[in-house]
């Protein structure tokens, strides 16, 4: 080869390497400057990560090319940071506006959560700069909230609902009474049909207030030592006319040695809505049967029925509000839809839970569990004791149907 050929080729790859090695110089020297404030370059502004480290939301700090500089252990708990990269197009979309004209950016977003997408958070992030070179990412979880006003806008629109329609089915009423005065079989059957109506309307208004009181409830400085097996007794008597229409025996078995802790006024409402709820959904002429029992450091109380029993789907979405299993049914039976609700708000207010086992033609069993007072527990004092039992719905307790 010709030395001359071989001495171009030798300088201009000298000069490659050169050349290479001075932007690596310079670049090691740029992130250098970025992470310990080198002289002569844009730096973290001084104090900005103790202010940061006390603002108590995530943040995320980013750099001219987006690159993660400082982020909060929250960020990356929240999925929004992995290594040194923010994850989510649309807040590298904010920091690139707010590089572009320097003005503050506020936006709301639903994000997933993970890399599989299970599970999405929901974040408001405010975007700044934060100094020369910088760019902040605030970032606030607003999933919580956001859940709860949409239970509460959907249970307005719920409430309005169920409202609706024995309020109306009150007024057709009224006018077909008003139109047939001298029809005297026309107007006995109109007054009987506005007489369940309005009894249907004013369980349904109960049942709202029921909640309401439930959300103002504080069982923790309000509550008392309650003794489970008086209060199981005062349930049933409670519920004793309307299993008595239907001919049907209500049997309890067992006790309990413990007290629990709580109200019993709310206790008391929640195991009766589970014995009218196992006497309305039962045929006439069988048995309903409540069995009490000490375990593993909790009072349990369970509901049996010999009704028709629920389906799987049916079962993991009972304890909602105003969901049915039979929605005609339950405008026969005067079921609101919130009863089962009530109970499940009842029994987690007090440290506990609430499970149901069923089978198609086999009746359910509605289990309650609450945690036992300790032996040096007085009257004073102000929280439940005992362990919270987790797991799945159980088959019944041995004794709940005698």
């Amino acid at each position: 080869m010709d030395p001359l050929v071989v001495g171009i080729v030798a300088g201009l790859l000298g000069l490659s390497f050169g050349a290479f090695g001075v932007l690596a110089f310079r670049a090691s020297q740029r992130q250098r400057a970025l992470l310990e404030g080198a002289p002569g370059e844009a730096t973290f502004p001084e104090g900005a990560a103790d202010v940061l480290a006390v603002l108590g939301k995530a943040f995320v700090v980013v750099d001219a090319i987006d690159s993660v500089v400082r982020a909060s252990p929250a960020a990356y708990a929240y999925g929004l940071v992995r290594g040194h990269t923010v994850v989510h197009r649309e807040l590298l979309t904010m920091t690139a506006k707010v590089r572009g004209n320097g003005v503050v950016i506020e936006k709301q977003f639903e994000l997933p959560r993970g890399p599989l997408g299970q599970g999405t958070i929901i974040v408001n992030v405010r975007a700044a700069m934060l100094g020369e070179e910088y760019i902040l990412l605030l970032a606030d979880d607003r999933t919580e909230i956001t859940r709860t006003e949409r239970i509460r806008n959907d249970f307005v629109a719920n409430v309005s609902h169920e409202l609706k329609t024995p309020v109306g089915a009150i007024s057709l009423l009224a006018e077909a009474l008003e139109a047939s005065p001298d029809d005297e079989d026309a107007v006995r059957r109109f007054a009987q049909r506005m007489h369940k109506e309005s009894t249907r309307l004013a369980a349904l208004v109960q049942d709202i207030i029921e909640l309401s009181r439930l959300q103002a409830a504080d069982i923790v400085h309000q509550g008392k030592v309650v003794d489970v097996n008086d209060v199981v007794a005062d349930a049933v008597d409670r519920s004793r006319l309307a299993a008595e229409a239907k001919h049907i025996s209500v049997v309890v078995g067992g006790a309990s040695a413990h007290k629990v802790y709580g109200d019993p006024d709310l206790l008391v409402n929640a195991f009766r809505n589970l014995i009218d709820n196992a006497i309305r959904y039962s045929s006439e002429n069988t048995k309903v049967g409540i069995g009490i029992r000490d375990k593993d450091g909790l009072v349990s109380v369970s509901v049996a029925d010999q009704g028709e029993g629920l389906k799987q789907e049916d079962q993991e979405r009972v304890f909602e509000r105003f969901y049915r299993v039979d929605a005609a049914r339950s405008r026969q039976t005067g079921g609101t839809g919130l009863g089962l609700s009530i109970v499940k708000h009842v029994v987690e207010n007090h440290g506990g839970e609430v499970t149901v086992w069923s089978q198609l033609g086999k009746g359910s069993t509605f289990t309650v569990r609450l945690p036992q007072m300790e032996e040096d527990q007085g009257a004073e004092s102000t929280e439940p004791a005992g362990r919270r039992q987790e797991g799945a719905a159980r088959p019944p307790e041995q004794g709940a149907i005698a």
